[in-house]
């Protein structure tokens, strides 16, 4: 008999689970209190990349990430991930070398560039830097879309979505309260982003989590202006299929440790827009949306995933998504229909927070 589970979260993590368990044959049910996507993996920058690391570990895990997202399109099929490169100048001098050598002795793909070459690069781009440095396999995904794909893919191998009705409750044995009932399971997976803390509260578990607001800005479709996700002092920035650019409102998003937004969005909006567009002057660039969203980041700025210590709840948070959503459903869909515990998730376990 098939294994019933229940993931608690219809985001881009709860997704790719989905997917890869129920390509598996597990029998899923995904439950959300909204609609696919309307968190963070909705409101997300999308970039894909191992540049940015917090440990060796951590690297480690964002460079088995961009193979798994490969690997997701020959599984799924077309995922709407595009793979430009990335050229960043947010550092310069002595700390932009540093972090060179750093990536080359693990052996990350990349290549420094001077500003000539920034320039026959990225022909657009007004006042290029002097240095700057190309991570080749980079890439970048919509997020909404992805989850989307995901969600259908696991719906073509049978698996349920429960949308609309908030999960107000977890209970042992692998029961999801609700306002109308109890859903009953051989397994919960855990996936609400900034939701989970408060779930687990409620049985007795804590989680902390950091309050990482972010502002994400995206224009009106323009011709296209840029060749490569770009990451400059200012701003990450890149520009989709269809034309919009998208890019978080603050500098060096990826750590940008801001506890709350206190301006008014459309002010931060034009600010954001007017470093655009001298970026690229000439071009007629106008936004028109910007986002607020929640980041679900773990207190120590990892992924949790893993088993919880209560018989039959799996926790499965994190940030970014973007990255390590593809790896994280093929892992957990492993473990948790009783594959060998995964090493490379052992340094991100819940229970370094007991």
């Amino acid at each position: 008999m098939a294994e019933r589970i229940t993931i608690v979260g219809a985001g881009v993590i709860g997704a790719a689970i989905a997917f890869y368990l129920s390509r598996a044959g597990a029998k899923v049910t995904v439950i959300d209190a909204a609609m696919p996507a309307s968190g963070a993996s909705g409101r997300s920058f999308g970039w894909i990349n191992a540049s940015f690391f917090i440990s060796p570990d951590h690297y480690r895990l964002r460079l088995t990430a961009i193979a798994a997202h490969h690997q997701l399109a020959e599984d799924l099929g077309p995922t709407g991930s595009q793979w430009p490169g990335a050229i960043s100048w947010e550092q310069k001098g002595d700390e932009l070398e540093a972090t060179a050598c750093q990536l080359e002795e693990m052996g990350y793909p990349l290549r420094r560039l001077t500003g000539a070459e920034v320039a026959r690069l990225e022909p657009a781009l007004s006042n290029p830097p002097q240095e700057a440095l190309l991570f080749p396999n980079e890439g970048a995904v919509d997020l909404a879309d992805l989850t989307v794909r995901l969600l259908e893919g696991a719906s073509r191998h049978g698996a349920q979505l429960c949308l609309g009705v908030p999960v107000t409750g977890l209970r042992p044995g692998a029961e999801v309260l609700t306002a109308q009932g109890t859903i009953k399971a051989d397994r919960v997976i855990l996936a609400a982003g900034t939701a989970c803390a408060g779930l687990l509260a409620g049985i007795g578990i804590s989680l902390p989590m950091l309050p990482r607001p972010a502002l994400i800005l995206r224009t009106r479709p323009v011709a296209p202006v840029m060749r490569h996700i770009l990451v400059t002092p200012d701003h990450e920035i890149r520009q989709d299929g269809a034309g919009r650019i998208i890019l978080p409102t603050s500098a060096n998003h990826q750590q940008d440790d801001s506890t709350e937004i206190t301006e008014l969005p459309p002010l931060v909006a034009d600010a954001a827009l007017a470093r655009l567009t001298a970026l690229f002057p000439g071009n007629d660039i106008a936004w028109e949306q910007v986002t607020l969203a929640q980041r679900p980041v773990p207190g120590d700025g990892l992924p949790a995933v893993g088993e919880t210590g209560v018989e039959g709840l799996y926790l499965a948070v994190m940030h970014s998504g973007a990255t390590l959503a593809a790896l994280i459903g093929q892992l957990v869909a492993a473990e948790v229909l009783g594959g060998s515990p995964s090493p490379i998730l052992e340094p991100y376990r819940p229970a370094r927070f007991a």
